[in-house]
């Protein structure tokens, strides 16, 4: 375990939030300060940390002090001194008897280095500042007087950016940068040298972070820091519910096509809501899986229908089929320049967005006919580089991003974008049956169909079209039942019987399977992998049912 020495000139503010923390297991050995009433002592003391007190004396040197805090300090054991507001220059006296130093500036050094670092950052205009946590290096000369140049000038060990917005005064500033910068910049640095990932070269003035790199021995690929910026595009009417302030930011580096970067080609329409933007972002990603003409009709992020065709017209007509009813009000992707064909069909019902790469002149007239249609091109990330015009977009283009985030309260999740894609040739038949050409691509298109259904989530597929879907349900025996129910009610000139079953994880019981013989199921697509699949494929051959496994499952919890 790490033992820290802490020094403080007044309230010790990073060295409680520190204590608090524990980052890495560190814990306080010492908090020490030159001032008798500093707040820090009756703070440290309430949470059972030793104090030491060493004023500073008139007429004592700066060598003088130092080795009065040194032996203040000769009876504790610590392995990493930390200072907050000290207000007081170390000179080699100290530093060369402890073990490493470290001080946190509030500004991103080599900027604003002075004692006004906030004014400074307002003074000079910048749009972003932040706070430096560093090692603290010799900045004195041979008398013991300050070398203004070499103050905070020590190799430095992690940074965090900080936001100056219009409007901003001292004030504001300072509080962002102390209890929202500090208090991020400075644990991690004590949690890195507490867990043994820094290396500090003072003769290099040089620090490497392992556990910083992506390339860590647990990093897989995860850096230890997710630091993202992104623009307020716009604020938004409410967010998922009218008592909800919400807004929408974009990040400017990202080239795959992307709703939030779309233009909205019906000018004088209202703009998009909150959940607009989450269920056309969640549609648009449903057809990138595809590279035949595809279509999606989306509702509150799940699919209410899904197909690929020979036509984007006829794929938007096979889509729709499966739930016309839970269709309206939905959002509606493409994965190809709209056509009037097509267009002529979209306004057949309400909806409220339609999403594609481009649109033909006569199907942007038929489309901007609804009032409150919200039409998106997302062609303009996918322009074709060789297309000298700029004017023609092509299909969606790749997916670029590599990472998918959930804002959580107090932290994030971020996990990789599940990119996963299927093909005949990873299915795994388990089943006494072998499946049909027509029911081995019927697996494929499910499976990369259900990716984007909420889990608990059944999806039956007749073809490549959907035929039913059930979705967010806490029993994947209900989720079965509800697809049932959608195909035998909602859908309109199909059914289950036939169909293809595709589930998201395995299937922990032959209920599932039972359910989905009485639906007319005759083929499953899973990822198999229970304890108790032999029951499962038991429960399937009795049904004369074809099985596949996938040896991956799918979970889309959110």
């Amino acid at each position: 375990m790490t033992r820290i020495a802490g020094m403080a000139g007044n309230r010790g503010r990073n060295l409680l939030n520190i204590a608090d923390r524990k980052p890495g297991g560190a814990e306080f050995a010492v908090i020490l300060t030159n001032t008798e009433d500093a707040p820090v002592l009756e703070a440290a003391a309430e949470r059972g940390i030793p104090t030491e007190v060493v004023p500073l004396a008139e007429d004592m040197s700066r060598r003088e002090h130092e080795e009065a805090v040194l032996e203040a300090l000769e009876d504790y054991e610590f392995d990493l001194v930390c200072l907050d507001g000290y207000m007081r220059i170390l000179s080699d006296t100290f530093l060369s008897e402890t073990p490493t130093t470290l001080n946190v500036h509030p500004a991103l050094l080599p900027s604003f280095p002075g004692m006004d670092a906030w004014g400074d950052a307002l003074e000079a205009g910048v749009s972003v500042t932040g706070c430096t946590v560093h090692v603290v290096t010799d900045a004195t000369d041979e008398d013991g007087a300050v070398v203004e140049d070499e103050v905070d000038m020590g190799p430095i060990v992690t940074q965090e950016p900080i936001p100056v917005y219009e409007g901003d005064d001292e004030d504001d500033l300072k509080e962002r940068v102390l209890y929202e910068g500090e208090f991020r910049a400075y644990p991690r640095a004590v949690k890195w040298v507490a867990e043994g990932a820094v290396d500090i070269d003072l003769e290099a003035s040089a620090v490497t972070v392992d556990a910083d790199a992506p390339t860590a021995p647990d990093a897989e690929g995860l850096p230890a820091r997710r630091l993202t910026a992104s623009d307020r595009v716009d604020t938004l009417r409410y967010g998922e519910n009218p008592h909800q302030d919400a807004a929408v930011y974009a990040d400017y580096t990202c080239d795959e096509a992307s709703v939030v970067h779309a233009d909205q080609l019906n000018e004088g329409a209202k703009g998009l809501s909150y959940n607009n933007y989450n269920d056309a972002d969640g549609a648009l990603n449903l057809i990138k899986e595809f590279d035949e003409p595809a279509a999606a009709v989306i509702k509150h992020t799940n699919p209410a229908g899904c197909a690929t065709a020979d036509s984007l017209s006829e794929a938007y007509e096979k889509a729709l089929s499966t739930d016309p009813m839970s269709a309206f009000g939905g959002i509606v992707a493409l994965n190809r320049e709209c056509d009037a064909a097509t267009a002529e069909q979209i306004i057949d019902s309400f909806k409220e967005v339609v999403v594609a790469p481009g649109y033909t002149d006569d199907a942007l007239e038929t489309l901007c006919e609804k009032e409150n249609l919200r039409v998106l091109d997302v062609g303009r990330e996918a322009r074709s580089a060789s297309d000298a015009s700029g004017d023609e977009p092509r299909g969606l283009g790749e997916q670029t991003e590599r990472f998918t985030e959930k804002d959580l309260v107090g932290g994030r999740l971020v996990q990789e974008r599940d990119l996963q894609s299927i093909s005949v040739d990873d299915l795994e038949v388990v089943t006494e049956r072998e499946p049909t050409e027509e029911e081995l691509d019927s697996m494929v298109f499910a499976w990369q169909t259900l990716k984007h259904v909420k889990s608990n989530g059944i999806l039956f597929a007749d073809g490549t079209e959907t035929v039913g879907v059930g979705m967010g349900q806490v029993s994947r025996v209900d989720a079965v039942r509800l697809a049932a129910m959608k195909a035998d009610e909602h859908a309109e000139g199909k059914d289950a019987e036939g169909a293809v079953m595709a589930s998201d994880a395995f299937f922990p019981f032959p209920d599932g399977i039972e359910e989905a013989a009485k639906a007319g199921i005759e083929a499953v697509v899973q990822p198999g992998g229970s304890v108790n699949d032999e029951d499962v494929i038991e429960a399937a051959d009795e049904h004369d049912m074809a099985m596949a496994f996938t040896g991956q499952r799918s979970f889309k919890h959110d």
